[in-house]
């Protein structure tokens, strides 16, 4: 997974592409993808994040529903013979993702904010100070 903090005392962009009422990706579906990359399995990429099975596959069912050719295919085969992995429009996608990532840290205008944040990043709302 991509390490977005940019080297900006942590102030980090969280990029998120809405289509219509849907987050077509964002970091944590970026995440997803290249884990179902690396494990070849919707289910070891949610369990990998934390997340379960089903909330795994309601996320890249929304990816694929949100471009016009699919992100992940997933292959049937019964216990121990099925799997899911990137489609080129997939890996197309996140590559394409993971670029804009890092050319938002690369903008002039990022770095004007990150040099005007507070030097700590602030506790959170509600914490005792």
């Amino acid at each position: 997974m991509a390490d977005d903090a940019g080297g900006h005392g942590g102030l980090r962009p969280q990029l998120r592409l809405i289509y219509g009422d849907d987050i077509a990706i964002g970091p944590g579906k970026a995440d997803l993808l290249e884990l179902i990359r690396d494990t070849g399995s919707i289910a070891a990429a949610g369990r990998a994040m934390g997340m379960s099975y089903k909330r795994a596959w309601l996320l890249v069912s929304t990816m694929n529903r949100c471009f016009a050719e699919a992100l992940v295919e997933v292959t049937r085969g019964g216990r121990g013979h099925g799997g899911a992995g990137l489609t080129a429009s997939g890996e197309r996608v996140l590559a394409a993702y993971r670029e804009l990532q890092t050319g938002v840290t690369a903008t002039r205008a990022f770095r004007t904010i990150a040099d005007l944040v507070a030097a700590d990043p602030p506790p959170p709302e509600g914490a005792e100070g």
